[in-house]
C-alpha cells in the first residue's frame, strides 16, 4: 500500500491516517481548541478518547488536529491528547492568522475550525466533526467581530458536522453571511437550523437531507465543481438539549459579565463557554459532550458512504 505523503514538510500526518488515506479509506477530522479550551479537565481528556473511539466504532479513522512540536499534526497519539488536555487554556488558540507565527515558535496550541479545516484540507480529509462552528457575535455591527470560520467553509472544500452554530453568536447574522460566501448549510434530518445546545434555532436551513448516503452524493458533487465547504447542521439528540428558555437567559447574563470584565476578541467564545457552565451548575458540559459525541458518528457514517463513492 503507498504511504501517503504530506503535501507540506509543515505538516505531520500519523502513520494510521496516511495509511487510511493512502488507501481510500474513511478518515475524519476532529478539532482540539475543544480540548484544550473549550472544556475543563479531565473532561476534555475523556470527551476526546471517546470521541475517537465514536469515529473507529463508525468504520472511519479519527485524525485529531493540533500544532505541537512546530508542526500541523494530524493525528495525535494518547499522550499527545493527554498533553493537550492536561495544558488546557495555557496552549496557544490557533486560527488561520497565527499559523505561521505558532509553527515557527514552537508553541502547542489548539486548532480551531477554521484551522483544522486548512490542516485537514492539507492531508485529503474531507469529512470534519466538531460541537458548533463560530460565526458572526452579538453586536458585531459595532466590533466587526466575527470568526475566521466562516471564511475558511467559504473557500475550504472541507464538510463541517456541527451542532449549528454556538448559541452564543447572532445566529441570524450568521446564517446570512454564510448565505453571502456561498456556503451551502445542509440540516441532516431536520430543516430546522439547530442551535447547539437546542434543536433549533427557529431559522431554516438551505436543504434538509435524512441520510449519509445522501449526503456523501451531495459532497461528491459540490468537490467535483471545485467549490468549498459545507455545513452540516445536526441537532443535538433531543434527550440531551436544554431549554432554550433558560439557556437564553444564562448566555444573556454570560454576555453581561464579558463586556463588564472587558471581555473580547478570540477569548470571548472561551469564556462565555466557561461562565455558562458555572451558571448551569455544569449541564451545559454535558449537552455540550453529548452533541460532540453525535456530530462524530454522523460524520464517520458519510465519511464511509463518501468513500464508498470514490472506490
Amino acid at each position: 500500500m503507498q504511504v501517503f505523503v504530506p503535501s507540506t514538510p509543515l505538516l505531520a500526518v500519523s502513520p494510521e491516517v496516511a495509511n487510511a488515506l493512502a488507501g481510500g479509506r474513511a478518515v475524519v477530522a476532529l478539532e482540539s481548541t475543544i480540548i484544550t479550551h473549550g472544556m475543563p479537565h479531565p473532561q476534555n481528556l475523556e470527551m476526546a478518547t471517546r470521541v475517537e473511539a465514536i469515529v473507529r466504532e463508525r468504520g472511519a479513522v479519527p485524525a485529531t488536529i493540533a500544532i505541537m512540536g512546530g508542526r500541523l499534526r494530524v493525528g495525535l497519539e494518547p499522550a499527545d491528547l493527554a498533553l493537550l488536555a492536561r495544558t488546557g487554556p495555557a496552549a496557544a488558540k490557533a486560527s488561520r492568522r497565527d499559523v505561521a507565527a505558532l509553527l515557527n515558535s514552537g508553541a502547542t496550541a489548539g486548532t480551531t475550525v477554521a484551522t483544522t479545516m486548512q490542516a485537514a484540507h492539507l492531508a485529503g480529509i474531507r469529512l470534519f466533526a466538531t460541537g458548533g462552528i463560530g460565526g458572526v457575535h452579538r453586536g458585531a455591527e459595532l466590533s466587526f467581530d466575527v470568526s475566521a470560520d466562516l471564511e475558511e467553509l467559504a473557500r475550504t472544500p472541507v464538510a463541517v458536522v456541527c451542532a449549528g452554530a454556538k448559541a452564543i453568536l447572532d445566529i441570524p447574522k450568521t446564517l446570512e453571511m454564510l448565505e453571502t460566501k456561498g456556503v451551502p448549510v445542509i440540516g441532516y434530518g431536520t430543516a430546522d437550523f439547530p442551535a447547539f445546545w437546542t434543536r433549533s434555532s427557529g431559522l431554516t436551513v438551505d436543504t434538509r437531507i435524512d441520510t449519509p448516503g445522501e449526503i456523501a452524493d451531495l459532497l461528491a458533487t459540490q468537490f467535483s465543481l471545485g467549490m468549498g465547504g459545507v455545513l452540516i447542521g445536526n441537532p443535538i439528540p433531543e434527550a440531551s438539549a436544554m431549554d432554550e428558555h433558560v439557556i437564553a437567559t444564562m448566555i444573556e447574563r454570560a454576555l453581561g459579565d464579558a463586556a463588564a470584565a472587558g471581555i473580547s476578541g478570540k477569548a470571548t467564545t472561551p469564556f462565555l463557554l466557561k461562565r455558562i457552565f458555572e451558571l448551569t451548575d455544569g449541564k451545559s458540559l454535558v449537552a455540550n459532550i453529548a452533541l460532540v459525541e453525535n456530530n462524530a458518528r454522523v460524520a464517520a457514517d458519510v465519511a464511509v458512504a463518501l468513500a464508498e463513492r470514490s472506490r
